[in-house]
């Protein structure tokens, strides 16, 4: 299975969970994304985008990562357009590393819908800031491994029909969930994290390294 971490331009913090998460993998940067890389310990094989936002002094060996230039007026993202280059190289497994954040909510938007639509399709992906981390539920069922305490959502995309939801301080028992309901917001891990959905398309939002506050 090919693995292949997206750097995007959001907020990231390093963590022990996104170290293992992202090692061994093959790396993309999306345009600013790539001021990530160092803070990692990554080394892009390929840096995509419009290039209008990269990022000051970057250290030589990343400014001399090979790029594919778009122009500023196009069709695609330049995270989606990163996203395109890993699966035509192999990619069967995502990492969207700062996926969320940063100074455009329209794009952090389309990162959660666009990693469900993959999902859909056949690709495992994983979206992360390293404090939280999001994954796409689809019909069918799945555990997860976060400890107890932490805190965690899940965000509909769709009226949500017999979700399941074991192992939480409120558990639910297939229950069905009008789309823009706040019935699933804040629930915490108790136990063994587990997700069941008969139909509807939802994503887990969880927060396994929350931030201080300020």
């Amino acid at each position: 299975m090919g693995t292949f971490t997206i750097l995007l331009g959001g907020e990231l913090v390093r963590t022990p969970r996104l170290e293992r998460q992202i090692e061994g993998s093959r790396v993309i940067a999306a345009d600013a994304g790539i001021g990530h890389a160092r803070m990692l310990g990554l080394m892009p094989e390929l840096w995509v985008g419009d290039f209008d936002s990269v990022p000051a002094n970057l250290p030589k060996d990343l400014a001399a990562v090979p790029r594919k230039v778009f122009p500023a007026e196009k069709d695609m993202t330049d995270g989606e357009l990163a996203i395109a280059e890993a699966l035509q190289r192999g990619a069967t497994s995502l990492v969207l590393a700062g996926a969320f954040g940063g100074k455009r909510a329209d794009h952090a938007f389309l990162h959660l819908a666009l990693a469900v639509r993959l999902t859909e399709t056949g690709t495992t992906v994983l979206l992360t800031s390293g404090a939280q981390e999001g994954v796409p539920v689809l019909p069918g069922s799945a555990s997860f491994d976060y400890d107890d305490g932490t805190l965690f959502s899940v965000l509909g995309f769709s009226e949500l029909s017999g979700l399941t939801v074991t192992g939480a301080k409120w558990p639910l028992d297939r229950v069905e969930v009008a789309f823009g309901s706040s019935l699933t917001i804040s629930n915490e891990v108790k136990g063994r994290l587990g997700i069941a959905l008969e139909r509807g398309r939802a994503l887990l939002l969880a927060h396994p390294y929350p931030l201080p506050e300020s």
